[in-house]
């Protein structure tokens, strides 16, 4: 993330840096305003071959007008050159010179009269010039002649031309692409980082990372060697520039199609991944016809021309229109990364379409200019769907390692449970028989025991009934399995809890109300149900004070039983309540935690589960929730 805010803040320095270059710009240009020239005469070259060494002066030749409203058109078949002449104003700027925004040509030479002042040759195909040609003060009102040669359909200047300053010209001339420039910089180097951190992710993130780097990277290649500003100023490295160029953009369409795969996949019938295998093969096939025709010193450039240019135009529309097609299908499943998908590529694929569309209308006379700005958008929303996917899969892990520590917490419990299970089972029916015997002698010694004697007996008794309802909760813990299993009427089973626990309710000054609606049943043991139910309301009346309700409420939704108990008590806090339920916690002085321990397994039986909110001074409440049973034949309820 550091790398990335650095290459941010090294690219709005750089835009400062631009946009300053700029102000100073057109600060000057009010002193010295430029002669803008938009008429002009042109004539084709000879079919025998014009090398533009005698320049037609005068009348010679046919001259046609031509200029910035008037496009020559298409070079006549046989004939690849063109002369220019232009009529330099009279002017009395101190340092003139001539700027030429766009011409198209190869090979070029500039003559004022027949003084040759500049000349340029190309031996590869980027036929996009942009002249500043400096004069003298004896050059003003003279005629300036132009020879272009090409190999391309285009020809001659594309725009309008500027007669003014040398000093405030160059600006001109120096900015002339360089935003490109610094934009497809910026590319490379987010791409660079973007890569470097992919090797911290997962293999699946690092597929679409990588991918997304190859994406932006080939954007940045393309947006540096399409500007007119590398072959401007470094025309001796314009070969190599033309390679990275056909090999930016040969990358560029099977990493994209890539990348969409591997974030909505191959598509009905594995469409998108036969394309992007088509893609691949076929920028292949690019990569080594353009390998064969560099080694052979551009002898086969017409048919690489018309294989890396002309069809992969058609390619990249087919292949706009099936991702843009495949975006709309996910977009309507409301898939959120197709949505933002859609955006950024819809903007690209449309401005890209119609860029293509306008350059096969105008026979190759155009200079595709747009589809880098939408570029941005598209790559913004790459990156937007990248972080967000990083961002859901980190929330993921999150998710996924707190219910691991659940399953863990949850598999300890069921381990402790199960062995303090077993050694409850053991001991229970190890200690009940001694228990039995000892209670019978003690009986016994009772009946004829008087005064304190029989007063001690009774409490001995008493203490001994006590271990064994303790035993009897431990082997219904142990083995919570029901011997006899039938199907229970909820409302007759509170009205019989309810008659039990009243007078237990009325000596603490409490009240009982019970609201348990029809037909709901329910399948299990009656004194099971009454028992877990009974341990529940006890704990309930225990915690109302001097004073207080409990309320019973029982209720079906769909196949289930809902059963609450609230109560108006002291209530728990946040520590004591997440401990309900474990063996031998009790947060009464006299009790054991078993209680509650025996309600839950009795529940866990039932094929159900309960769970408790409570807020200290504002009371409990229980909420049991059991599989609603089909009621038993002959049985009224519905």
């Amino acid at each position: 993330m550091r790398l990335i805010g650095k290459s941010v803040h090294i690219t709005a320095l750089l835009l400062l840096l631009l946009m300053t270059f700029g102000s100073l710009s057109s600060s000057g240009e009010g002193r010295y305003p430029a002669n803008e020239i938009t008429e002009w005469q042109m004539q084709w070259g000879s079919r025998t071959g014009d090398t533009g060494l005698e320049v037609p002066t005068g009348s010679q030749g046919d001259w046609f007008s031509s200029g910035k409203a008037k496009p020559a058109g298409d070079l006549p078949d046989g004939i690849s050159s063109a002369w220019t002449r232009i009529e330099l104003p009279d002017s009395n700027y101190a340092s003139p010179a001539v700027y030429i925004e766009k011409l198209y040509a190869l090979h070029i030479k500039v003559f004022v009269e027949d003084r040759l002042v500049l000349e340029g040759d190309r031996s590869y195909i980027k036929d996009n010039y942009s002249l500043l040609i400096p004069l003298t003060g004896e050059d003003n009102g003279k005629t300036m002649y132009i020879w272009t040669s090409t190999l391309q359909e285009r020809i001659g200047v594309k725009d309008i031309i500027e007669v003014g300053e040398h000093s405030e010209l160059i600006r001109k001339y120096v900015k002339n692409g360089l935003i490109d420039v610094i934009l497809g910089g910026s590319f490379i180097f987010v791409a660079l980082v973007l890569f470097m951190c992919g090797f911290f992710l997962d293999r699946e993130h690092f597929n679409i990372a990588a991918s997304l780097s190859v994406v932006i990277a080939a954007t940045g290649v393309l947006a540096i060697t399409y500007s007119p500003f590398i072959y401007t100023f470094y025309s001796s490295y314009g070969a190599l520039c033309v390679i990275f160029l056909d090999v930016g953009l040969l990358s560029l369409l099977p990493a994209l199609t890539f990348l969409f795969e591997r974030i909505f996949g191959s598509g009905r019938f594995s469409i998108i991944r036969r394309f992007r295998i088509f893609q691949t093969a076929y920028s292949l096939f690019c990569m080594m016809f353009l390998i064969v025709n560099t080694l052979a010193d551009n002898r086969f450039v017409e048919g690489y021309y018309f294989v890396s240019t002309t069809v992969i135009g058609f390619i990249m529309i087919a292949q706009f229109i099936l991702l843009i097609a495949c975006v709309i299908l996910f977009s309507l499943k409301k898939n959120k990364d197709a949505i933002t998908f859609a955006i950024g590529f819809g903007t690209a694929a449309l401005t890209g379409v119609s860029e293509l569309v306008w350059y096969y209308i105008k026979n190759g006379d155009y200079d595709l200019f747009y589809w880098k700005w939408a570029l941005v958008v598209f790559i913004l929303s790459l990156i937007v769907i990248l972080g967000r996917r990083l961002a859901l899969n980190h929330r993921q892990v999150v998710r996924y390692s707190q219910e691991l520590e659940l399953f863990n917490n949850e598999l300890q419990r069921s381990e402790k449970m199960e062995i303090i299970s077993e050694l409850a089972a053991s001991v229970a029916h190890e200690v009940r028989n001694p228990l039995q015997v000892t209670r019978g002698f003690l009986q016994l010694l009772s009946e004829k025991a008087s005064g304190s004697e029989e007063q001690y007996l009774s409490m001995a008794l008493s203490e001994l009934d006590r271990a064994a309802n303790i035993i009897t909760d431990f082997l219904t813990f142990a083995k919570p399995e029901f011997e006899q299993v039938s199907i229970l009427n909820v409302r007759e089973e509170f009205k019989h809890i309810e008659s039990i626990m009243l007078p237990l309710c009325h000596l603490n000054g409490g009240k009982m109300i019970m609201e348990a609606g029809e037909g709901l049943w329910v399948k299990g043991n009656s004194s099971k149900f009454k028992q877990a139910f009974i341990n529940i309301i006890k704990n309930s009346i225990e915690s109302l004070g001097d004073e207080g309700t409990i309320h019973m409420i029982a209720y079906g939704i769909g196949d289930y039983v809902y059963i609450h108990i609230q109560d108006d008590g002291e209530g728990m806090d946040h520590e004591v309540l997440n401990r309900l339920g474990e063996p031998y916690f009790s947060n009464k002085t006299k009790g054991t935690g078993l209680g509650l321990m025996v309600t839950f397994r009795i529940i866990e039986a039932m094929a159900g589960e309960v769970r408790f909110e409570s807020q200290k001074g504002a009371g409990t409440e229980s909420v049991t929730t059991l599989p609603l049973a089909k009621p038993p034949e002959g049985s009224d309820s519905l």
